[in-house]
Formats: structure tokens, C-alpha cells, sequence
């Protein structure tokens, strides 16, 4: 799960979000309609949203100081968390507002026409930015369901350019239904509506991304399955037991691991020593991410903590 985070998607929504926010902006100015605005101002902070995602990457990949020994990996998650904060707060709040607002004093839209084409040209442009996320996260995902993927990505761009562009499609939808309904009926509430309903829509997506991002930036831990593959193999050679082991992610494709190990008694120092070289090469044979990793021998005293 924790392989390079896809830039080709990053690319593709911030494109697709920058043609479309001018093209909703317009909309708004020709129509009035507040669900264009509330999309207008969701594309814009989308955009921008890539954009930091970019800037996380490029930072991230400064070589290690003495201030920081273990590197800037986290600068990834930080942005991540970032992008989930502006989407709350320019999205999701902004369209909320702007909905009741329209609610309470509806405003009769002009040129609905214009507003439906854009919403349609904007379908379609965010449709191919989900389908370049979705096959580039197809590799990273593996058995898992696309919510358990989102849940445990260890690289963050995939999982906000996913729920950022499917909530956008939503979202659009949304509009569509508002500006639809009030050509329908002649109630303009009914934009208003469709506004405050995208409002809640991004302020779901931005509390689920906040919750995932904020656990990733204060520290996760390896999955169990690749936790067992660890302790696999570092019992595969003179190793007793894992007494106690720790993991912690540094960045998406940094995985640092400190373990205590119970040795075969009466082994000599330089025996120790090749003992746990072989035992970092066979780990990160298997798990390419664990760059850091320091164990300590010991003999094993009784029971050991629960890895």
C-alpha cells in the first residue's frame, strides 16, 4: 500500500478542475444561479486542492537534516490534511451558506440552458479525472474494497483525488437536479436546495478525509498483514522470538521498524551481528518500504508485549 502516490491523477483533476471552475464561474455570471456558484467555488478549491498535493510531493523529497534525521515523508500527509481543511472550509461551508441563503431569498434564474451545458461539459471532464484516479489507484488497492482502501492507503494523494472528484460528480448531479427543477417548476427554491445539498455533500467528504489524514500524519503503524510478514521473517533465521516490535510510517514509502529480539543463547557478537543484517535484508526483500530499521538483541525473559 505504500507505493509512490499518483501524480498522473493529480495532474488530470487539477486540469480538469481549473477549466471547469471558469467554465462554471461563467455560468453563474450569465444564469444567477447559486448551485453554479457553489460549484464554481468547489472546482476552484479542488484546484487549488491539487495543487498542494503537488507541493507535498516536491517537498517530501528533500534529503534528510540534523533537524530532521528522519526526513520530510510526512510533508505529504500534512498537505493531504491541508487539502481536507480548505475543502471543509471553502467548499463545504460556503455552499451551505450560499444554499440557505437562496433558500430564504430565491432569485429567479436567466439562461438555464447555459448553466445545464456547462454543468454536462463538466460531467463529462470530471468523469476522466475519476477514471485516471481509479486506474491509477487499481494497482495500490489490491484484494481490497475501494472504502478499505481509502480507509488504509498509506500514500494520501490517491484517496483525496478519489473522494474529491467523486463527491465533484455528486456535487454536479446536485446542481443538475437544482437548476433542473427550478426551470420545471418555476420555484427557484429549488437551486437554493440543490446548493445546500452539495454543502453537506462536501462536508461529509472533508470530515472523512480529515479523520483518515490526521491519522496518517500523527503516525500509523504497519497492517497486520505486512506486521506479519515481518515478524515471518525475522523468525526465519538463529532468531528465537520477536519480543517487541514497533512500526511507524514516515512517509508513504518510509516504513521505520524497531524491534527486541530473542537470540539463540551462546551465540558470539559477530554472529549477532550477520544474524540481524540477514534479518534486514530478508525484511525489506519483502517489504521494499521498511528503509529504516533497528533491532536489539536480547535473551527472551518470560513473556513477551503483544507486537
Amino acid at each position: 500500500m505504500s507505493a509512490s502516490g499518483g501524480t498522473k491523477a493529480i495532474l488530470a483533476a487539477l486540469t480538469a478542475n481549473a477549466g471547469i471552475a471558469v467554465a462554471k464561474f461563467a455560468g453563474f455570471l450569465f444564469t444567477g444561479s447559486s448551485s453554479m456558484l457553489a460549484e464554481s467555488v468547489h472546482s476552484l478549491a479542488d484546484t487549488s486542492n491539487q495543487g498542494l498535493l503537488l507541493i507535498g510531493q516536491k517537498t517530501a523529497q528533500r534529503k534528510p537534516t540534523e533537524e530532521h534525521p528522519f526526513g520530510y515523508g510526512r510533508d505529504r500527509y500534512f498537505y493531504s490534511f491541508v487539502v481536507a481543511l480548505l475543502l471543509f472550509s471553502l467548499g463545504s461551508v460556503f455552499a451551505l451558506y450560499e444554499g440557505i441563503h437562496k433558500v430564504q431569498h430565491p432569485e429567479p434564474l436567466t439562461y438555464a440552458w447555459v448553466a445545464v451545458l456547462i454543468l454536462l461539459i463538466a460531467i463529462g471532464l470530471e468523469s476522466y479525472s475519476f477514471i485516471t484516479a481509479i486506474k491509477e489507484s487499481r494497482e495500490l488497492k489490491g484484494g481490497l474494497n475501494w472504502w478499505q482502501f481509502v480507509r488504509q492507503a498509506k500514500t494520501p494523494e490517491l484517496p483525496v483525488v478519489l473522494l474529491e472528484d467523486l463527491g465533484a460528480l455528486v456535487g454536479l448531479g446536485l446542481a443538475l437536479c437544482g437548476v433542473g427543477l427550478t426551470v420545471l417548476t418555476g420555484n427557484p427554491v429549488w437551486d437554493g436546495v440543490g446548493t445546500t445539498c452539495i454543502g453537506v455533500l462536501l462536508g461529509v467528504i472533508a470530515v472523512v478525509l480529515i479523520v483518515e489524514t490526521k491519522s496518517l500524519l500523527i503516525g500509523e503503524g504497519a497492517s497486520r498483514e505486512v506486521l506479519a510478514e515481518i515478524v515471518g521473517e525475522l523468525e526465519r533465521g538463529r532468531v528465537q522470538r520477536v519480543i517487541h516490535i514497533r512500526t511507524q510510517y514516515l512517509g508513504p514509502e518510509e516504513l521505520l521498524i524497531a524491534a527486541k529480539i530473542g537470540m539463540t543463547p551462546a551465540m558470539t557478537v559477530t554472529e549477532v551481528a550477520a544474524e540481524i543484517d540477514d534479518a534486514e535484508a530478508r525484511i525489506r526483500a519483502k517489504v521494499p518500504a521498511a528503509r529504516l530499521i533497528y533491532l536489539e538483541p536480547d535473551l527472551e525473559r518470560g513473556r513477551s508485549l503483544t507486537p
